[in-house]
């Protein structure tokens, strides 16, 4: 019942990553200055973040090479602590 070892990605596949991070990183920047795009901000910004937060899940964490249980475990986290922060927003906003 063992699953066969995946190889971690070599160091050019890092470069690669980091750099189109740094390039959404600067389109969040442009994004927040272009007047015309105001509108769309919000989600836009909401897409980038997400974007970037999968990258950096997948790759610099090591989910994507990992077992998929510790995925399931970090997300069912991250979905606990997602739905406390708006429950703590929709609590002191009013």
């Amino acid at each position: 019942m063992s699953q066969p070892e995946r190889t971690h990605p070599g160091t050019a596949t890092y470069l690669i990553v980091a750099a189109f991070l740094a390039v959404l990183t600067g389109m969040e920047i442009t994004v927040f200055y272009v007047r015309a795009l105001r509108p769309v901000l919000l989600p836009v910004l909401l897409l980038l973040s997400a974007t970037k937060f999968a990258l950096v899940l997948m790759f610099y964490m090591h989910l994507k090479f990992d077992r998929w249980t510790y995925s399931a475990v970090f997300l069912c986290q991250l979905f606990f602590a997602s739905a406390v922060v708006v429950s703590l927003i929709a609590l002191f906003a009013a």
